[in-house]
């Protein structure tokens, strides 16, 4: 593990709710570029190991807009919870059209590890957030790797939830703000897992929540999802939380959906709800 510790360059630190956040850059093997995430370390971390929450951001997003905007840092400090915010996709790998929209390529990797050339040898996001930062970040971290969690928004909500489904028992819990519950059956995730999976159906079902909450077998996950009721992405038939309600409560996985009246699809929402958010993986994580 000496050679993660090696690896890791501080972007940058500031205090921040007597514990510090922090941005680091490091090679990542799995994305085969440098990537940088954010980690929020409470007080708690000067002295005991801390469990981790993972936190996915969306599409377009950087590691930096859940640090700046969802006021994160005081519930964390709180509770003793590191925070890790990675990017959403591998960045400058020189592949060609990965630029050229806002929902595909650059900011928007989907959480998944690609099939398709010429992505599959860069965009391995799925196996990163999954895999390789949990590892480096338990190396250079005071973390318990026994408590870690996982929680996202909207494209990031997608890859919490299928990282939880798609683990039984590794996350001890997972949430949601706004998530695209069933990728197969919305343009978003049709346009994606056509580009990186390719052609055939068969392989989309890997990551699609509602598709792997159906086959799910596993410790009880309780799963808390938030949804603003004036999110234009709910009304565009995006996100599609009644398809994996419906999976969940037919397979009696317990599921807490507050559809939030008022509220739309950004980080004023999140800003709004992400207290009640890391109390629910505060309850798991230091249980």
């Amino acid at each position: 593990m000496r050679n993660h510790e090696m690896a890791l360059t501080q972007v940058s630190s500031s205090k921040c709710a007597g514990g510090f956040q922090k941005v680091f850059e490091h090679d990542s093997t799995e994305l085969k570029c440098k990537m940088k995430f954010a980690v929020y370390l409470p007080p708690k971390a000067e002295t005991d190991k801390c469990p981790v929450m993972y936190w996915l951001s969306g599409l377009t997003c950087t590691e930096q807009n859940f640090i700046t905007k969802a006021g994160s840092q005081l519930a964390a400090a709180e509770h003793g919870i590191i925070i890790v915010a990675p990017d959403t996709s591998p960045r400058g790998c020189s592949i060609e059209g990965e630029d050229e929209s806002w929902d595909f390529g650059t900011g928007a990797g989907f959480y998944v590890d690609a099939l398709q050339d010429p992505w599959k040898g860069n965009y391995r996001m799925y196996s990163y957030v999954s895999e390789e930062l949990p590892q480096l970040i338990n190396a250079n971290f005071p973390t318990d790797p026994e408590r870690m969690s996982v929680c996202g928004h909207s494209m990031g909500g997608h890859g919490a939830l299928i990282c939880a489904l798609k683990n039984p028992g590794k996350y001890k819990a997972v949430s949601a703000f706004a998530p695209i519950c069933n990728p197969m059956q919305c343009p978003w995730g049709q346009k994606a897992f056509s580009g990186y999976l390719g052609p055939d159906r068969s392989t989309w079902e890997a990551y699609d929540a509602t598709v792997l909450a159906a086959s799910y077998s596993g410790p009880q996950l309780d799963i808390l999802i938030d949804q603003g009721r004036d999110d234009q992405f709910l009304s565009a038939s995006q996100l599609l939380p009644d398809n994996l309600i419906a999976v969940c409560s037919e397979k009696k996985i317990p599921v807490v959906f507050r559809l939030q009246p008022g509220y739309d699809h950004s980080y004023f929402f999140i800003y709004s709800f992400i207290n009640d958010h890391i109390k629910h993986h505060a309850k798991y994580l230091n249980a």
